[in-house]
């Protein structure tokens, strides 16, 4: 099997939650492979400083604003995508929240943002992004970032209902294979699962400094590891589907 971003050369792709971390990552390395790149975000400003960063590099990132629980937010900007860009060809679905709180005495405004980013808003990206791809008789690519946590809840504090965005994730995107199989849909589906990745999401964590001091000798991934991780699912050949692909860092206990 022969890898090749090749034929994605010009073509555009949807990267949600591209202001930091793992979706920063997934838009650049897209925007350096030739890709025209919408980056979606509630801080699109930050969108806009990696893609000046990005200047004279082979593709071009596009910042636009999208808060991914509102879903007016996500259809005005796949209307902007395929108004100055054209259709759809890659959708990223990374944008995903965790919230500390409990299940016994929880939040529930924050159980209803995880949800609502994790899933809902995955979802709502995700219809769109086929709707679009069938219109322009598009053999595209959608690619979830999952979690090790969409598979086994890990024993972590403050948790609460994150795994079970994740394990939603996976079941979701096992559904829509069928469905893509059943309409005769030639679009491809991944679900990319990494283990502990040094990203802004773990601020929405409170620890206590034992907990902290226990991080420090774990084994973690940086960002640019699970973007690669992306790019190769991406690479593969239209008849080649990897359904999922767990990345974890060498030594990791769980």
């Amino acid at each position: 099997m022969v890898s090749s971003m090749n034929r994605w050369v010009g073509k555009v792709a949807v990267v949600t939650g591209a202001s930091a971390g793992i979706g920063a990552a997934v838009a650049q390395k897209l925007v350096e492979e030739g890709l025209q790149v919408a980056g979606l975000a509630r801080r699109s400003e930050r969108v806009q400083e990696l893609a000046k960063q990005l200047k004279g590099a082979k593709g071009k990132l596009h910042a636009v604003r999208a808060d991914m629980t509102r879903e007016e937010d996500v259809l005005q900007a796949f209307q902007w995508v395929s108004d100055h860009l054209g259709p759809v060809h890659i959708l990223v679905n990374n944008a995903g929240v965790i919230h500390q709180t409990s299940l016994v005495e929880g939040d529930t405004e924050k159980w209803r943002k995880v949800f609502d980013t994790n899933v809902l808003g995955l979802c709502v990206a995700t219809r769109e992004a086929v709707k679009a791809m069938r219109a322009h008789d598009v053999d595209g690519h959608i690619v979830h970032v999952n979690s090790v946590a969409g598979h086994k809840v890990p024993a972590f504090p403050g948790i609460n209902v994150y795994p079970a965005s994740k394990h939603a994730v996976t079941a979701l995107t096992e559904t829509l294979r069928q469905e893509l199989n059943q309409i005769g849909a030639k679009i491809k589906i991944t679900s990319v699962s990494p283990g502990s990745v040094a990203t802004e999401i773990a601020n929405h964590f409170v620890l206590d400094e034992k907990l902290i001091e226990s991080f420090k000798d774990m084994p973690i991934l940086k960002a640019e590891d699970v973007a690669e991780s992306i790019l190769y699912v991406l690479s593969t050949p239209p008849h080649v589907q990897v359904h999922e692909l767990i990345i974890k860092p060498v030594g990791e206990k769980d």
